[in-house]
């Protein structure tokens, strides 16, 4: 993940927008951006961060997701946006989560969704007899198409003749960015494969789009490996022998799916991290894969690795690669030491963590 066209880091504040969201959100956001904020320090680096309210609380007051010109004040005089996990049982059908998070994925084209799946400790992985070098690659996720655009209706509601509809929308330069940048993020991180996956089997019609597609971008990148596998065989192989993938791209839904099976073998949810970016743009949000728990909130029970190692990818988007990596050793070395939250064996506090981490950093 790079930027567009930034401006030597050392010449630039980055000011990053932070949305803590809800439930448990609030918490592991805390706990991220103090250990960003330790990271910067560590390493020198000029950093603001602004927190906005968007989220239940203040829908439920005021009925709006995001205001007037968030879109634009957050795509314009923000570096990146940090996100919390939204959902609360007082809005049942997500409506601000989606104003939100949907929002500023379309509203900022962010068609990259960036998914890391790496074991940093041979304890999280369920699999027997695995190593961390047999789970380190990457997923891109198409982020701006398929059956999540809501394009679709009911017709005949609550009938027994009652029809739903629901399109899956694939465009030729939705799926060939994302190809593309499947191959490009493979060259420049020294990565040896890219294997796409679809169901083109069965979804012979958007879903051969995509074959197409690929079998011309792949001839573009010789240097690269480059295979096919339908996503049950995919998610197959995945468990089969996850040692075989470096890159894998595929679209929105099967994307999403995938990439919580791939989550489980690292460790969970509460290890998995996302970015979701426009290279051309600079745009970027960051965000931990998982919900916000609601029946979970103000315990202190909820693991903010996922929420720390957002903000490490944060900083390798902002080119600080060495606050990066030196997250995610902290983090390693935390779990190692078993400096964890219950759910990865460990008896500490969501707060405690993050200390333990940032204790880890301060040396740096």
């Amino acid at each position: 993940m790079r930027r567009g066209t930034p401006q030597p880091k050392e010449e630039r504040l980055a000011r990053i927008a932070v949305i803590p969201g809800d439930g448990i959100g609030n918490e592991v956001t805390e706990v991220a951006m103090h250990v960003t904020e330790v990271a910067a320090a560590a390493f020198d680096i000029d950093l603001e961060l602004e927190w906005f309210d968007y989220g239940a609380d203040t829908y439920l007051k005021t009925g709006v997701g995001l205001p007037d010109g968030a879109l634009e004040s957050l795509r314009d005089d923000f570096d990146a946006i940090y996100l919390g996990a939204l959902g609360d049982p007082r809005i049942p059908d997500m409506a601000h989560g989606k104003e939100i998070l949907l929002g500023l994925r379309f509203g900022l084209d962010l068609f990259v969704n960036h998914r890391p799946v790496k074991l940093l400790d041979e304890s999280l992985c369920p699999l027997k007899n695995r190593t961390v070098e047999d789970l380190d690659f990457v997923v891109f996720r198409e982020n701006t198409e398929g059956a999540y655009v809501g394009v679709g209706g009911i017709f005949k509601q609550g009938t027994a003749d009652e029809v739903a509809l629901q399109e899956d929308i694939n465009t030729r330069k939705g799926v060939e960015r994302i190809i593309r940048y499947a191959f490009e993020y493979a060259r420049s991180h020294g990565r040896k494969s890219v294997v796409m996956s679809d169901k083109s089997n069965v979804l012979r019609y958007g879903h051969d789009l995509w074959q197409r597609v690929f079998e011309e971008v792949r001839q573009e990148y010789e240097d690269i490996e480059s295979w096919h596998l339908l996503v049950d065989a995919l998610t197959m192989q995945i468990i089969k022998n996850p040692a075989q993938f470096d890159v894998i791209v595929t679209c929105n839904m099967f994307g999403d799916i995938v990439t919580d099976l791939c989550a489980q073998l690292q460790g969970g949810l509460g290890v998995a991290s996302s970015a979701n970016v426009n290279p051309h743009t600079g745009a970027a949000l960051f965000e931990p894969v998982h919900g916000s728990a609601p029946k979970y909130a103000g315990q202190g029970v909820a693991n903010p690795m996922a929420a720390i190692l957002a903000a490490q990818l944060m900083f390798e988007f902002l080119e600080h690669d060495d606050a990066g990596a030196a997250i995610e050793d902290a983090v390693r070395r935390s779990i190692v030491d078993g400096q964890v939250t219950r759910d990865l064996g460990g008896s500490l506090k969501t707060d405690e963590v993050g200390i333990a981490v940032a204790e880890r950093l301060a040396g740096c």
